[in-house]
């Protein structure tokens, strides 16, 4: 499994940061025996990366982390931060600026998951990677992800 994890302390994340490190983990992939992440997903990866964080430092007080992990199945995308308000989807609003984040999260995302962290909140975004072509799937090979109607 490859992991990368950072904390930022008050009002110091920057979304940026954040897709240049997920960028650098999923680049890190080929060389260590797995497939390369399929370039629709590492994008869907990187808004998901960026909205995450950005909330998370415009409107949680103190620190927040990331945490960046890549199995051969799954990449999964987790910050943390110390506001244990759970964020609520907005209508679909095409009038409105901002506030379409979430949806956008719940999107492209397979998974998503808000729970308790400390005195805040974690949420984390889950993506099903692509089985390898020719892999044996009675192996146990990870089964392709369903699909986002």
């Amino acid at each position: 499994m490859l992991r990368h994890e950072v904390v930022w302390e008050d009002g110091a994340a920057r979304a940026s940061e954040a897709r240049h490190a997920l960028r650098a983990l999923l680049d890190r992939a080929p060389h260590t025996g797995r497939a390369a992440v399929p370039e629709a997903l590492r994008l869907d990866a990187e808004l998901v990366v960026s909205e995450l964080v950005t909330n998370a430092a415009r409107h949680a007080p103190g620190s927040c982390g990331l945490v960046l992990r890549l199995s051969d199945g799954e990449l999964t995308i987790a910050v943390w931060d110390t506001s244990a308000e759970v964020p609520k989807m907005r209508e679909a609003d095409p009038a409105r600026v901002g506030g379409h984040g979430l949806r956008l999260i719940h999107t492209v995302s397979d998974r998503v998951v808000t729970a308790p962290y400390g005195g805040g909140k974690r949420i984390v975004a889950h993506f099903a990677l692509p089985a390898e072509p020719g892999a044996d799937r009675s192996e146990g090979a990870t089964l392709p992800a369903p699909s986002r109607a």
